[in-house]
């Protein structure tokens, strides 16, 4: 049975921290607010848990999950190759909005789908999100719906879906906004907008006036 907490109460928010940082150390899966809409999660060294996010989403390995962290010092751990620019983007936008793909790790023994050796990630702008990722270290979170069906901002939603393929929801109130993070590739010398999200493209050349548009 899956259990929720109200973050808007600060007893039962340090509760249903603690409950889902323990259930994302056994192998389980979370959902938990961002800065977008609401996410399910697990631990993304774990691959028997990343297999089984993408089957609670009805998902297939051809459409890896991202990764969120805490800390933009975590990146040092899990990327590299990570040009000047990229950085540049972490300083403007993180917390926030924002996921880079990157090249990871060779070295990380980690499963999340077929990603073709890079990561999507992000450090996203929410209080929940950032206390559960300092205490659990990366995870493995995509939004929390059914493939199809609409990106929820309510705990609500996203349990309606995913009912009890989840351990625990953290309700954190509707989600600020429902339009989803953009995306840029930083494999290459010069950055490459792939999906045109919560920041505009006019937004993001300010800091890397040689941005590509998505192709």
């Amino acid at each position: 049975m899956a259990r929720r907490y109200d973050c808007s109460d600060a007893t039962d928010r340090a509760t249903g921290l603690r409950e889902a940082a323990s259930a994302v150390r056994r192998g389980e899966l979370v959902v938990l607010p961002t800065d977008t809409v609401y996410g399910i999660g697990a631990d993304a060294f774990t691959p028997e848990a990343v297999g089984d996010l993408l089957e609670a989403k009805g998902r297939g390995r051809g459409m890896p999950s991202p990764v969120l962290i805490g800390s933009p010092n975590t990146l040092h751990g899990l990327v590299t190759d990570f040009s000047e620019q990229a950085w540049e983007l972490v300083d403007a936008f993180w917390p926030g909005a924002l996921t880079l793909v990157a090249r990871h790790q060779p070295s990380l023994t980690w499963d999340l789908g077929e990603t073709g050796g890079t990561v999507a990630v992000r450090m996203p702008l929410h209080p929940v999100a950032i206390e559960l990722l300092t205490e659990t270290g990366p995870m493995a979170v995509s939004s929390a719906n059914l493939t199809g069906h609409p990106a929820p901002q309510t705990c609500d939603a996203a349990q309606g879906m995913l009912g009890d393929s989840v351990a625990v929801y953290l309700d954190g109130g509707p989600t600020p906004d429902s339009v989803p993070s953009s995306i840029v590739d930083v494999t290459a010398p010069a950055p490459r907008l792939l999906r045109a999200g919560a920041i505009s493209a006019e937004e993001l050349r300010k800091v890397v006036p040689g941005l590509e548009a998505a192709s």
